[in-house]
């Protein structure tokens, strides 16, 4: 790296060359996060243990920070400062001793500067003195006094711009769509854009990333130039690219595995041999790999230099997960009681990640001291990975279960197969077949009913979080026809729903959700369908306020599933403080006795306000929600919780 200019500076940083603290700025560590302790219990940042002692010979001080650019003060700068500043961040906390302190203090002559750096400010002056003394001049081993003041002063010239911004031995243009990389100078690496010192960096990322795209897995920068003109306050960037030799997969090795056939899971990573290199390639493997629920960690790295044929050799470690696994859970809802649940898994029964769960659970507790009123429930899966394709799975499966609602009772048993393809990161694909048979009893009496169909479902999901989503879209369309036997009828059902997620401010901290989902059914009327393949709404998931499955349709004698749904909800998402929140929302929801759906009924409508409190795996929701058009049998409100969002 080469320098010709060097910003004027003041004490010890003058010596710093620009690409270094360049670089700096570009790694400096984020300001130390505030705590809060309620009760004994740590409710953000990071709370002092009990036993954590303080420091030895502690130093307290006082520090007054003044930042001004061009002479001015500037309110984002000193933001920006304040930030990177270790004596301002931990003014309350005392340093240990004074040599604690005065590492603390010439450790921030870097860390303001790389944050300057980041803000395109190189023509700066960074003091930070003691009665008059600048720190930097201060020997070690000097005994400070306790309570001392620190003055720390910045001043910044106005924000230079690149006057020259070149990457000499650029990628050629792909040719296939998925070798595409953001343009530098779309990222603000061009003449006349401001000089932010990440923009540089993320220049260099994207010039590499773009032979790496197309084949060439050992690129790299091979020339830096950088240099600060003060008199025009422009910053000159050239950076030449060796893209190196262009690479093929060789030979996966795989290390770490016990119980696991090594084979199998070099087969999982899907990097055929001769196959042009891909980074790509590489992450799409590490999460198919950890997608397989036996593994703890995994990593895939090069395993040695480029060969003459271009043959790159990949190293896999990984570390298995304990076979076995027992899950418990619970909820509980004013409405729909206290449900309790539990499961077993065996992660990996013949060595190629074959997964079997056993699922149990017990709902309706609390509401009914009649065993024949509550809800069980009994099922097993076996989950095959990895058939037909490394992005495939085959699922076997069957269960028991006996559902006492409001409007139906159910004990039906089921045994299924079903396809999964995991086609992308954001769509996958589900197809199979089932079978059920089970006798119902509801508004129609009680019947039996006998069902052979199929289902065939897309997925579409580019959620950041599944759990607490802040940004993306999730889609889900699906058709299932299947034949009843006992009345003779072939039925077609389809589904769609769809969610989008939007942030309102730049730190995410107000977000706005929505959710749609519609539904018809085809072939047969009301009273020929089972219950639970009919369409209801209401509850937790679906319009809060009104009990689980009870909105459906009004026929003679009482109130039965629908061949129609509409539901919508909106929520406005609010964080509080780093692991609370607040949330507002609006459900609406219609089911109709015909194929489409029909508003000449009451539309359902439920409002409410819920609290959030994030566990870092996922928010605990507490949601409580009235009948906004109460009518006679509606409850009053509802309360419920849960983990995760409400979708």
């Amino acid at each position: 790296m080469r320098l010709h200019a060097t910003p004027p500076l003041r004490g010890a940083v003058a010596k710093l060359a620009l690409p270094v603290v360049l670089a700096a700025a570009l790694s400096a560590p984020p300001p130390a996060a505030q705590a809060f302790e309620l009760f004994g219990k740590c409710l953000f940042g990071t709370c002092k243990a009990d036993d954590e002692d303080g420091p030895i010979d502690p130093k307290n001080y006082q520090v007054a920070l003044t930042v001004l650019s061009e002479g001015e003060p500037d309110r984002d700068l000193r933001k920006a400062v304040a930030s990177a500043s270790l004596l301002w961040q931990q003014r309350g906390e005392a340093a240990a001793g004074s040599a604690g302190l005065l590492t603390r203090a010439k450790a921030d002559y870097k860390r303001i500067l790389a944050s300057l750096y980041n803000d395109g400010r190189y023509a700066v002056e960074i003091s930070i003195s003691w009665n008059g003394r600048e720190v930097s001049n201060i020997p070690a081993g000097t005994e400070l006094p306790d309570g001392i003041e620190l003055a720390v002063t910045v001043d910044a010239q106005r924000r230079f711009q690149f006057g020259t911004a070149e990457i000499e031995n650029s990628a050629p243009p792909p040719t296939d769509r998925h070798d595409r990389v953001d343009l530098p100078k779309d990222e603000g690496f061009v003449s006349g854009a401001p000089a932010y010192a990440t923009a540089v960096k993320r220049a260099e990322a994207l010039a590499l990333e773009a032979w790496r795209q197309q084949g060439y897995a050992h690129a790299e920068i091979s020339d830096r130039r950088v240099t600060a003109n003060h008199q025009t306050q422009e910053l000159n960037v050239r950076l030449t690219v060796e893209p190196g030799p262009r690479a093929v997969y060789g030979p996966v090795e795989v290390t770490g595995t016990d119980r696991m056939r090594a084979q199998f899971v070099a087969r999982q990573t899907g990097l055929i041999p001769g196959a042009e290199y891909d980074p790509d390639d590489l992450k799409r493997a590490e999460q198919r790999l950890q997608r397989l629920g036996v593994f703890q960690a995994v990593s895939l790295k090069e395993a040695g230099p480029i060969g003459r044929d271009g043959a790159l050799p990949m190293m896999l470690t990984v570390q298995e997960r304990k076979l076995r696994r027992i899950g418990v859970g619970a909820s509980v809802s004013s409405v729909d009681g206290v449900g309790v649940e539990g499961y077993w898994l065996h992660r990996n029964l013949f060595g190629r990640a074959e997964r079997l769960r056993v699922d149990g659970r017990v709902s309706g507790i609390g509401t009914t001291m009649d065993f024949q009123k509550l809800d069980y429930f009994l099922g097993a899966e076996l989950t095959l990975p990895g058939r037909f394709t490394p992005d495939t799975d085959i699922v076997i499966g069957g269960y028991f279960e006996r559902e006492v609602l409001d409007l139906y009772t159910k004990d039906l048993g089921s045994a299924s197969v079903y396809a999964t393809h995991f086609y992308s990161d954001e769509i996958t694909l589900k197809g199979g077949t089932y079978v059920t048979y089970g006798e119902y009893d509801d508004v129609f009496g009680q019947r039996r009913f006998g069902v052979i169909g199929a289902e065939a479902s897309v997925e579409y999901d580019t959620r950041d979080n599944e759990l607490d989503a802040k940004s993306g879209v999730y889609a889900r369309a699906a058709v299932e026809p299947f034949y009843e036997w006992e009345y003779g009828n072939v039925v077609g059902k389809a589904e769609a729903e769809a969610r989008v997620f939007r942030a309102l401010d730049a730190d995410e901290r107000t977000i706005l959700a929505a959710r749609l989902k519609v539904g018809a059914i085809v072939g047969a009327p009301i009273s020929e369908i089972p219950h639970d393949e009919l369409f209801l709404a209401g509850g937790g998931a679906s319009v809060r306020g009104y009990p689980y499955r009870s909105i459906g349709v009004d026929v003679p004698g009482g109130t039965s599933g629908g061949r129609a749904l509409f539901e919508a909800s909106a929520e406005v998402r609010r964080d509080i403080t780093d692991s609370i929140g607040v949330v507002g929302f609006v459900d609406l929801g219609h089911v109709s006795s015909g194929s489409f759906p029909d508003f000449s009924d009451d539309l359902k409508i439920g409002a409410g306000a819920g609290l959030r409190y994030d566990t870092g795996l996922g928010p605990i929701r507490l949601d409580v929600a009235v009948p906004v058009n109460h009518q006679s049998g509606d409850p009053s409100f509802a309360i419920y919780a849960g983990i995760g969002q409400a979708f």
